[in-house]
């Protein structure tokens, strides 16, 4: 395996499971919190969209766009926020990690493997100093807030996956 290889697979692995503790839930569903402040996953999967596109979009890459009004409703003021009416439906949120998936690997097929050593944005390099590793966290970030999800499941009764 080559370090792209490698990449590819962390990245593909992360989407994998993060899909999987979503799967068999409702819209309803993404709005319940583990416990009182937590997140629920709606606003989650929101930031875990909004943040690869950001990171994408850092790394020279054109990701397609997001709808209207998906930043906004995904801020950390809006994590406060229960009112289904400013979030979106689990098929939106599946809809649009599917396009970040997709967008990631177009864009580990198209960073040559001399530049995975590159430094990283200026604004990530306290935690991913280099081309390679953003690269990486475009799919550790997913299955980093995918294990926030497994109390969420407990809670509604859903069953263990991994």
């Amino acid at each position: 395996m080559t370090a792209k290889d490698v990449i590819r697979y962390v990245v593909q692995s992360c989407y994998s499971i993060t899909r999987d503790y979503v799967a068999d839930l409702s819209d309803r569903d993404l709005l319940v919190r583990s416990v009182p402040q937590s997140n629920h996953m709606a606003w989650t999967l929101g930031h875990l969209i909004t943040s690869a596109h950001g990171m994408l979009t850092q790394l020279g890459h054109a990701p397609p766009p997001l709808p209207a009004n998906f930043a906004e409703s995904h801020t950390k003021e809006a994590a406060t926020s229960d009112d289904p009416a400013k979030f979106f439906r689990k098929a939106d949120y599946l809809e649009w990690m599917a396009k970040m998936e997709a967008a990631t690997l177009a864009a580990i097929d198209a960073t040559p493997d001399r530049d995975l050593d590159r430094p990283g944005p200026e604004s990530m390099r306290a935690y991913a100093p280099t081309v390679g590793a953003v690269l990486v966290l475009l799919g550790t970030h997913w299955l980093m807030h995918a294990g926030q999800f497994v109390p969420i499941r407990r809670k509604l009764g859903k069953p263990a996956l991994y």
